[in-house]
C-alpha cells in the first residue's frame, strides 16, 4: 500500500498581517502534482486544516478545490483529522455523507473509534483516526476520568484502540499530539498551557506507522514510523531553516515502511537576513529572490531615520525588523514575546502591572479560564 501523508495545512494563514492564501494554493497544487505523479492509494491529514475554528470563505474555498480534485478527480480516498487549530463540528459536518464518497474527516472524539480499512494485494490497512480532543470531552465520551490533560486524553484514547485492533494486521495510527523530544517552532499554539501536553513515543506501540500532526519540522519521532511531516509552508521566521515537504510511505505485505519526503516550494521563501543596513540595501544575491518574506536582524549601533521604508525599497516584503543591540545594551532585556506561551505573557503583565509574582492558585484559574475559553472556541 502507498500512502501520502501530510499535515498542519493552516489554511487562511495570515503572517505578519499578510494573507497566505494565495502561497498556499501555489504550494497545494504542488502536492496535487506529486498525488497525480505518485498515485497513492489513500491521502492522509493528520489535523490543523485550517489556522482557526472559524475560517475565512477563502481558506473553506481552498479547502474544497483540493479535496474535491483528491475525492472525486482523481478517485483517491481522503482522511482528514482535526487539530487543535481546528473547530471540529465545523470541520466534521456531514462527515457520514462524505464516507460514501471516500472522503473520512475525523472532527470530534466519539465513544467508538472505527477504522477506516485501504485494500491492497495483501488484504487491509486499518487506519485508526484520533482527531484532536479536549481532555474534558475525552472523559465524557469514554468515561474515564483519568484524562485530565492532552497527554492522558491520548494515552486513553489509544488503549481504547488497542483493545480492539485485530492482531497480526497492519494498522496506521492518525493524532495530532507533540511527541516527547520534538524540535518546536514558533508558530506552533501549546497544546495546553496546563497539565502535561508531551506523550512518549511507546504509546504507538503496536502500529506500523503513525501519521502526526502539530510539529512544523519534518521530523521522526522517537522510531522511523513515528513521522511528523511538517507544515505545508513556513509560518514562523524559525521555520526559515526547514525544507517543507509531504511524506510518501510504501507499506510491504508484513507492515514495513520505506519513507519518502517530497520537498514542496512555496512562491516566497520566510528568510531572515543579518546584516548591517548598508550592505543589505546591496540587494540580493544571485538565486535569492527579492520578493521572499523577509525578517532583518540589524546589527548597525546608531539611530537611522525609517528602517521599514528604505527595507522595503529593496525587499518589498520585509515584515519585521529586529534590533539586537538596542535589546542587549539597555538596562533590563527585552523579552521576546514570540516565544513565550499564554501563562508566560500573563504573568509577566501580571508583575508589571501590580510589581507581585503570581500565586499557584492564580496560575492555576488563569489555566482553568483558559482551558475553558479554548475548548467553547473550537466546539463554536
Amino acid at each position: 500500500m502507498k500512502f501520502l501523508h501530510t499535515a498542519d495545512w493552516h489554511l487562511g494563514r495570515i503572517f505578519y498581517g499578510v494573507h497566505l492564501t494565495e502561497d498556499q494554493a501555489f504550494v497545494l497544487d504542488q502536492m496535487l502534482a506529486v498525488i497525480k505523479d505518485t498515485k497513492p492509494d489513500a491521502v492522509i491529514v493528520s489535523g490543523d486544516i485550517y489556522d482557526r475554528s472559524v475560517p475565512p470563505p477563502e481558506a473553506v474555498n481552498l479547502l474544497d478545490d483540493v479535496v474535491s480534485e483528491i475525492v472525486l478527480g482523481l478517485k483517491i480516498p481522503m482522511i482528514i483529522i482535526a487539530g487543535n487549530h481546528d473547530g471540529p463540528e465545523r470541520l466534521g459536518f456531514a462527515s457520514r455523507l462524505l464516507e460514501g464518497q471516500r472522503l473520512h474527516i475525523f472532527g470530534s472524539v466519539e465513544s467508538s473509534i472505527k477504522p477506516v480499512a485501504i485494500e491492497d494485494k495483501h488484504g487491509p490497512v486499518y487506519i485508526y483516526a484520533i482527531p484532536y480532543a479536549e481532555p474534558a470531552l475525552v472523559r465524557e465520551k469514554l468515561e474515564d476520568d483519568t484524562a485530565h490533560d492532552p497527554a492522558s486524553a491520548l494515552k486513553v484514547l489509544i488503549n481504547h484502540i488497542a483493545d480492539k485492533n485485530p492482531q497480526g494486521k497492519r494498522s496506521i495510527l492518525m493524532a495530532h499530539a507533540f511527541v516527547f523530544g520534538g524540535e518546536e517552532s514558533e508558530s506552533e499554539r501549546p497544546l495546553s498551557i496546563g497539565g502535561t501536553s508531551t506523550v512518549e513515543s511507546s504509546i504507538f506501540d503496536g502500529f506500523d506507522y503513525v501519521a502526526l500532526g502539530h510539529l512544523h519540522r519534518p521530523q521522526r519521532a522517537g522510531k522511523d514510523t513515528i513521522i511528523y511531516p511538517g507544515s505545508l509552508m513556513k509560518y514562523s521566521f524559525s521555520e526559515s531553516p526547514h525544507t517543507k515537504s509531504v511524506t510518501l510511505v510504501e507499506m510491504d505485505a508484513e507492515g514495513h515502511c520505506s519513507i519518502e519526503r517530497i520537498p514542496l516550494k512555496a512562491p516566497r521563501d520566510a528568510r531572515v537576513i543579518k546584516g548591517y543596513l548598508k550592505d543589505i540595501l546591496k540587494g540580493p544575491t544571485e538565486g535569492e529572490n527579492p520578493e521572499d518574506y523577509i525578517m532583518v536582524e540589524l546589527l548597525d549601533t546608531s539611530a537611522i531615520l525609517d528602517v521599514m521604508g528604505q527595507l522595503r525599497e529593496v525587499y518589498p516584503n520585509v515584515l519585521h525588523v529586529e534590533r539586537p543591540y538596542f535589546e542587549i545594551t539597555g538596562r533590563v532585556a527585552a523579552l521576546d514575546h514570540r516565544k513565550m506561551d499564554d501563562a508566560e505573557l500573563f504573568a509577566s503583565f501580571f508583575s508589571q502591572v501590580t510589581g507581585e509574582e503570581l500565586t499557584e492558585a492564580q496560575k492555576s484559574t488563569f489555566t482553568s479560564v483558559v482551558d475553558e475559553i479554548r475548548h467553547k472556541e473550537r466546539e463554536g
